[in-house]
């Protein structure tokens, strides 16, 4: 016991001793407690909140969705521009990016707008609390609950040890669905009234596919090309 309690240990002193200096400093990166103990009160959320609502009626939160909905439009929106624009100023690689761990400024700000990624997937966390009060059990699949609990996790190492390179484009890609997503929420909160201008809703359904097989490829395609030049 004590043997893979030393273990744990080590491995702890191993994660906080070798991240990236010039992230660690930022809210909840240096140690992945916090992230555990957020992705454990999530978990504890869904359970405790199905079995409250059981037997409750829905509740009536349109203002909440309506203000929160855009706000990550406004988020997302945001993360979009720094993506692109530092990707562009610093003549980003599509293919095979090397993370830049210099304090130099674009290198740092291409970091900040990482860490607000992967804060922003705490935030999306929220989307699983209103399926719950909204008893919207359809929505809320095993599927649903692995994404949302595992980009936390995902991103929270992305910030910590790789703040830039090639995982750029998949924070590029995704705040632009993201864009899209949130504004279609937001406006579907407004009521059925509003149903008749969402007539683009397949598309985005098509923009979220082509949007995960196009990182998904580009990823593949950077790996294939960084085994083709370390064999030369």
């Amino acid at each position: 016991m004590d043997s893979a309690w030393n273990r744990v240990l080590s491995v702890h002193r191993w994660i906080l001793e070798n991240g990236d200096k010039r992230t660690d400093p930022w809210p909840l990166v240096y140690s992945p407690v916090p992230v555990t103990l957020i992705f454990l009160s999530y978990l504890c959320m869904i359970w405790v909140g199905s079995r409250l609502m059981r037997n409750r009626k829905p509740f009536e939160i349109k203002i909440v969705l309506i203000v929160y909905n855009f706000a990550m439009v406004g988020l997302s929106a945001y993360m979009f521009y720094e993506f692109l624009v530092t990707s562009w100023l610093s003549n980003y690689s599509l293919l095979c990016q090397p993370v830049d761990y210099s304090t130099n400024p674009l290198p740092l700000r291409m970091a900040r707008v990482c860490w607000w990624f992967f804060f922003s997937k705490i935030i999306e966390l929220l989307d699983t609390l209103f399926f719950l009060l909204r008893k919207k059990n359809s929505q809320l699949t095993f599927l649903h609950v692995y994404h949302h609990g595992t980009m936390i996790f995902n991103w929270w190492a992305g910030v910590k040890y790789v703040a830039g390179g090639q995982s750029f484009f998949i924070g590029l890609v995704n705040t632009f669905v993201h864009i899209i997503m949130y504004t279609y929420y937001g406006l579907s909160a407004f009521g059925p009234h509003m149903q008749k201008h969402l007539w683009w809703k397949k598309y985005l359904t098509m923009l979220q596919l082509v949007g995960c097989s196009r990182t998904f490829w580009l990823l593949l395609l950077s790996k294939r090309y960084t085994l083709k030049k370390k064999q030369k």
